[in-house]
């Protein structure tokens, strides 16, 4: 297989040639580094490349293949965001206020080399991983390889690019208001959200009080759900997403929760009404009907975003190098009290409820992914907290709300808008029913294949 193809088979299609010896572990990491070390300078996908210890990773890796040795991900080159523990490398947030480095792996990293992965790398984030896009006075500004005008998105921004452009087979991503399916849909990826305590957040439990989740950033559902399988302790993953889905309710909904304002923006909007003649021509029941979205519920979401960020900013050794709108972000996260919070987690059931009531009826929900395409690079340069928060509300509106919920939503590639810049759709499922949306997820690549797609700069 040529290089370029094998950067871009996919984890678990490089898991198969690995165990047939059809190519090697060094090789294969090889294959990504070389692919760094040209495309990267451009595009700033990773904070910090970890070529030495990787390099140490694939030999071993190798050597239990030599051996019989077979594990889901053995040698397969596994990028991580910089916001998750890997031992001997710094966490940095995207801030130059971060601490030492950790000694000990997150439990999702050790859980992904359990099953053989080896760590290439730590993706970038936007600082404290507040944004939609990925931009730091620190680090720099991380493109987008579909355009790189724009951002790949956020916070999860690092990730998304790296893996759009072929530079590592699969990427760990967080998600506390979108942030794995926002770069998905703007890299043009399969990302899922899973269920809230679905993949260890360890040691950083109840992050963002309780909005942010771990999960997946992949060129399949296939790769997805072998994520899902090796860090979340349950190995049904895999064949749900091999199972056909059966003839599944699913309601169309371009509604934007209250009280965001958002005009969705014509590519967007086809891909939805797109999605719905696919649907039925694939013999699903489809119908157009809205959650019932409470007005409090995104309130709710920004009260535990705000404070999430100031209680972490509180963690920092060297608070003072943080920019000057994370300090104002932080600053208001603090007015949040302590009571305040309880009342709010407190009214979660009621708001789930409320929202999920939609699922007597259907089986799935289907949104758009984002009401438009990315910001360009730069746009929010001069802006502070609460102004930039108002302008990237209005690109992704429709991610927050999952997370109030607890909910797994997933975001399929769909098509690109006049930009260049992919599309999707976001699959919203049942609780802890991860299995309907990857199975659904992998009918529709069937039908409308997306993991050939090669963005201009790969």
């Amino acid at each position: 297989m040529e290089t370029r193809e094998l950067a871009f088979a996919g984890a678990a299609e490089q898991a198969r040639r690995l165990a047939a010896g059809t190519i090697t572990a060094p090789e294969l990491l090889e294959c990504y580094l070389d692919r760094i070390a040209r495309l990267d300078p451009q595009l700033r996908a990773y904070r910090i490349v970890l070529a030495g210890s990787a390099r140490q990773e694939a030999g071993l890796a190798q050597d239990r293949l030599n051996a019989g040795e077979r594990l889901p991900l053995l040698g397969v080159p596994i990028a991580i965001k910089d916001d998750v523990d890997v031992a001997g490398a710094t966490t940095t947030y995207g801030t130059a206020a971060h601490g030492p480095a950790p000694t000990r792996d997150a439990e999702v990293v050790r859980r992904l080399r359990d099953a053989g992965a080896v760590i290439i790398g730590k993706t970038a984030v936007p600082e404290m991983t507040i944004w939609p896009f990925t931009e730091t006075v620190s680090y720099g500004a991380t493109r987008n390889p579909w355009n790189t005008d724009y951002t790949p998105g956020g916070s999860s921004g690092g990730s998304g690019a790296a893996v759009a452009a072929g530079l590592a087979a699969m990427a760990l991503g967080s998600d506390g208001m979108g942030s794995i399916r926002i770069p998905s849909t703007w890299c043009g990826l399969f990302g899922i959200k899973p269920q809230r305590d679905r993949v260890p957040m360890t040691p950083h439990d109840d992050a963002w009080n309780g909005l942010s989740v771990n999960g997946p950033m992949a060129r399949t559902v296939e790769d997805a759900a072998l994520f899902l399988d090796v860090t979340a302790g349950d190995s049904a993953f895999v064949a749900a997403a091999g199972k056909a889905p059966g003839r599944l309710r699913i309601a169309l909904s371009t509604k934007v929760p209250p009280p965001l304002l958002a005009r969705i923006g014509r590519s967007q909007r086809a891909a939805v009404d797109e999605a719905g003649v696919l649907l039925r021509e694939l013999g699903h029941d489809v119908v157009v009907a809205d959650p019932d979205y409470p007005r409090t519920a995104i309130a709710h979401a920004l009260s535990r975003y705000f404070k999430g960020v100031s209680d972490e900013v509180r963690l920092l050794p060297h608070p003072d190098r943080l920019e000057a709108r994370t300090r104002a972000f932080a600053r208001i996260g603090g007015l949040v009290s302590g009571q305040r919070m309880t009342r709010i987690r407190a009214a979660e059931r009621e708001l789930a409820q409320r929202v999920q009531s939609i699922f007597e009826d259907v089986d799935v929900v289907v949104t758009p992914g984002a009401a438009t395409g990315p910001s360009r690079i730069g746009a929010y340069q001069r802006r502070g907290a609460v102004s930039t928060l108002n302008l990237v509300a209005a690109r992704v509106p429709f991610q927050a709300m999952f997370n109030v919920t607890g909910q797994p939503a997933a975001v399929v590639p769909w098509g690109v808008d006049g930009t260049g810049v992919p599309t999707s759709i976001q699959l919203v499922g049942r609780p802890s029913d991860e299995a309907t949306l990857l199975s659904l997820g992998a009918q529709i690549e069937k039908a409308r294949p997306w993991a050939q797609r090669r963005p201009p700069v790969s």
